[in-house]
């Protein structure tokens, strides 16, 4: 049954409200641990029951960390690591281009500088190398180092991993793993295919915690001591929210203590990318996606791969404010090559149907750092999982996103595997390829029924799941603050929504190119403030704005606005509805 009976809002979608079960969990939670209501139905949808409400509400790394040693070669890498730095052997570290990647390289630079040693870094160029190691790369770096380190990637090397003949390879990763592992000194991933699975959800930067974990112990029992692992986890919590890995277990113990790191301050590439960003309060979760990522990304995508990795490593506060100026700069012009990029494919995608299991789009010359991101958008706006490819010559490279429970990294590396694409691999929301010209109908025919048998394309527009109804006047900064308590909020666990029914607008105006302001109230009481972002984008801005004194039951998250000195509650819309 539709939530206030809104079963397609301005934006398509059915409003889904707490089932019986929930509301019943939520009831226990509040009259067994005194919470408020609000923040108990938090609790209660995201599974916590009553006797586990304490300790969720604040996580210790101590309690949810696992033994390193449970996944496969983690001794191994660590042994082979440490023996490394004892000797004094030259190391590099190769790097993938996002800000896991990034993040990975420079927890071991970091790691490595405070012990006394400095490791070389690489990082591939998006364009001219593609993902992944290479044979030329990792054939020359094998010829200057003794130990070489892939994080974020490898676990698909085969070829590149042989090539590096004279030198160790070490791999930590967590891109899904095929049949066979290439032949290096270890292989830690925890979604190989001999891993049970329970620590699927770690991003490479928490694989690569983990070996500094494991290293630790190993150190201690020599009776040395290595660098305060605690002080790196901002590292950890950037990459574990820019990756959008689910924010459960110990990934939501990482981000909350890595929050906690950074509003330290400590980190100068992380202080330098926060005041570009303006950020005048300690970072959230969100920023660590939204404004942080996209511009550590930035490097990667458009601009010299390695960009971001350095920043994230950089001791000197001068060197580091300018790469974050650089990032800043490289970000906005990713925006405008994602404008139209977005738009073409927007177009094509419409001309061939957004009800298929996989919606996808190629075109002439689309740059590669942004085919990613307007995949995002596709699988957004459609509910589906979406590729979009970038064609340059006889071949194509793109990216994918997917939805929920539609396993896209496997599905694509079994076409890789048919022999439909040139290569391919990910994990389950993500993946990239790369396709034949010549075939590249064919393969998104196959990729298609695929994911078609994975059930893509049998819902319709995303519900909004809401978990229940505030009035104006009970949205405090009080209550924001308890139900930030449940949080850091993210992938798997999505912050909380609440409808405000039969609301009168007493004010609406656009501001910047698409966003729009709101004032709202019942009537009776204090009236709020709202925001939504890309309002114009669709239909929810124009109906908004130009409302004539009609009343909209209206839904989002609750937020404190930092304004002037001041702060003030304010409601994130996600969406709208006619009342009556």
């Amino acid at each position: 049954m539709s939530f206030l009976g809104v079963s397609s809002s301005l934006t398509a979608r059915r409003w889904i409200g707490p089932d019986a079960a929930t509301d019943r969990a939520a009831e226990a939670l509040a009259q067994t641990t005194a919470l408020p209501r609000p923040l108990c139905q938090t609790l209660a949808r995201l599974g916590v029951p009553p006797d586990a409400a304490a300790a969720y509400l604040e996580p210790r790394l101590r309690d949810l960390l696992p033994d390193p040693r449970s996944l496969k070669d983690m001794e191994a890498a660590a042994t082979r690591f440490l023996a490394a730095v004892s000797a004094q052997e030259r190391i590099a570290i190769f790097a993938d281009y996002d800000v896991d990647g990034g993040s990975s390289a420079a927890l071991l630079l970091d790691w490595l500088r405070q012990m006394g040693l400095r490791a070389t870094l690489y990082v591939p160029d998006r364009i001219d190398e593609g993902y992944g190691p290479n044979e030329a790369a990792m054939a020359e770096l094998a010829g200057r180092h003794d130990l070489i380190i892939c994080v974020d990637c490898g676990t698909l090397s085969h070829g590149p991993v042989a090539a590096a003949k004279g030198a160790d390879v070490i791999i930590l990763d967590h891109h899904l793993g095929g049949e066979t592992l290439p032949e290096a000194r270890a292989v830690v991933n925890p979604n190989r295919q001999d891993e049970s699975g329970e620590l699927a959800h770690l991003c490479a930067a928490a694989v690569v915690f983990l070996m500094l974990v494991e290293a630790g112990r190993q150190l201690r029992l020599t009776g040395q001591s290595g660098p305060d692992l605690l002080q790196m986890l901002d590292l950890v919590a950037l990459a574990t929210v820019a990756d959008v890995a689910p924010l459960r277990g110990v990934n939501r113990a990482f981000v909350r203590q890595g929050l906690a790191v950074m509003a330290q301050r400590k980190r100068p590439g992380l202080v330098a990318l926060s005041d570009i960003g303006r950020l005048d309060r300690a970072p959230n979760a969100h920023h660590l996606g939204f404004v942080l990522g996209p511009r550590i990304n930035a490097g990667g995508r458009i601009g010299k791969a390695d960009l971001g990795a350095r920043l994230l490593a950089c001791e000197n506060a001068a060197e580091a404010q300018s790469m974050a100026e650089r990032l800043d700069q490289l970000n906005s012009e990713r925006r405008d090559v994602e404008a139209g990029v977005r738009a073409a494919a927007m177009a094509q995608a419409e001309a061939r149907g957004l009800d298929a299991p996989l919606v996808w789009a190629a075109g002439e010359g689309w740059h590669p750092g942004v085919v990613g991101i307007v995949a995002s958008r596709l699988k957004e706006a459609t509910n589906r999982p979406a590729v979009v490819i970038g064609l340059e010559g006889d071949e194509g490279k793109g990216s994918g996103r997917s939805v929920s429970g539609i396993d896209l990294g496997a599905a694509v590396q079994r076409l890789a595997a048919e022999g439909l694409l040139l290569k391919g691999g990910g994990h389950r929301m993500a993946a990239g390829l790369t396709v034949a010209r010549d075939r590249l109908e064919e393969a998104m025919a196959r990729l298609a029924d695929l994911l078609a048998r994975l059930g893509a394309g049998a819902t319709g527009p995303a519900n909004l799941l809401l978990d229940g109804l505030l009035m104006p006047q009970s949205a405090t900064s009080a209550l924001v603050e308890q139900i930030d308590a449940a949080g850091p909020f993210g992938a798997a666990a999505p912050a909380p929504r609440y409808a405000f029914s039969d609301m009168a607008i007493s004010y609406a105006k656009r501001v910047g190119e698409s966003h729009l302001k709101l004032r709202f109230g019942d009537g009776a009481g204090p009236q709020m403030e709202a925001i939504c972002f890309g309002a114009y984008d669709g239909k929810l801005g124009p109906a908004l704005e130009q409302h004539g004194g009609a009343r909209f039951h209206l839904a989002g998250r609750l937020e404190v606005n930092h304004w002037g000195g001041r702060q003030s509650v304010q409601l994130r819309l996600d969406d709208a509805a006619p009342a009556g």
